[in-house]
């Protein structure tokens, strides 16, 4: 398996010695995160996921459980893991980047120092919604244009909707058929993101995320809704999860400041 399919990295600077694995929400790819190389410290390598079906994968079928895709990126991203590093996920990529850190710990391999999640309900929480991912094609796509991350020129090109819908589909039915099952809290520390108009997460099921460790827990919401992280306020978003990396990278190589 070709591992360069699977992570969009960042070209390596000396000074790097850390690592940060992103993981897109339902329909997204690797391109969501081409900003944050920029926006980050040189000393962090931003790794992006892509994942079947989408982008220059389009061709490829998507993964249509999350386990097995759980597997697949366990044996994927062991050969990265030779520096440290820290997940961030967002909403479907929130709920990848917690069962990955799950699969690690289970095969005794190197885990997360970090682990951010956005944009998605604490996992031991059920879905109050009821599945859209089998609507027929005309409720499936109101149901979109309801959430706010597909396009509206998007939604309305049919030729456009009938190449993404089955990806659509598929991504969203990974969270609408995930079953949570209970293990002890992770070691690493969660902080937990979200957008303050958001209406499908709230900050009291974002808050949740904390019985998911036994290390420390921060939350932080930021102005805008679902897919806040698309606009200006990821300048901010990013900022804290520069803040909390350096701190790592500071006790890793023995600075005081």
């Amino acid at each position: 398996m070709r591992n360069d399919v699977w992570i969009k990295r960042t070209r390596q600077d000396p000074q790097t010695c850390f690592r940060l694995f992103c993981f897109p929400y339902a329909g997204g790819g690797a391109s969501i995160f081409r900003t944050w190389p920029e926006k980050l410290p040189s000393d962090i390598e931003v790794c992006a996921i892509q994942l079947p079906g989408r982008e220059e994968r389009l061709r490829e079928t998507p993964f249509a459980g999350l386990s097995p895709l759980i597997d697949v990126l366990a044996d994927v991203l062991y050969p990265y893991m030779d520096f440290p590093f820290a997940f961030f996920g967002h909403s479907l990529g929130a709920l990848i980047s917690f069962e990955l850190t799950r699969r690690l710990r289970r095969q005794k391999a190197p885990c997360p120092l970090q682990l951010f999640v956005s944009g998605h309900r604490a996992p031991q929480i059920p879905d109050p919604d009821p599945p859209i991912h089998q609507l027929p094609d005309a409720e499936f796509i109101e149901e979109l244009g309801r959430l706010n991350g597909t396009p509206k020129a998007a939604l309305d090109n049919p030729e456009l909707m009938e190449v993404f819908l089955p990806l659509l589909r598929s991504d969203i039915g990974l969270y609408e058929t995930y079953v949570y099952d209970h293990e002890a809290p992770l070691d690493c520390p969660i902080s937990a993101f979200g957008g303050l108009e958001d209406e499908e997460v709230s900050r009291e099921e974002l808050a949740a995320w904390h019985d998911q460790t036994r290390s420390r827990f921060n939350i932080q919401m930021f102005p805008g809704d679902h897919f806040f992280l698309n606009g200006i306020q990821s300048n901010g978003l990013l900022e804290v999860i520069s803040e909390v990396i350096s701190k790592d990278i500071r006790k890793i190589t023995g600075q005081t400041k």
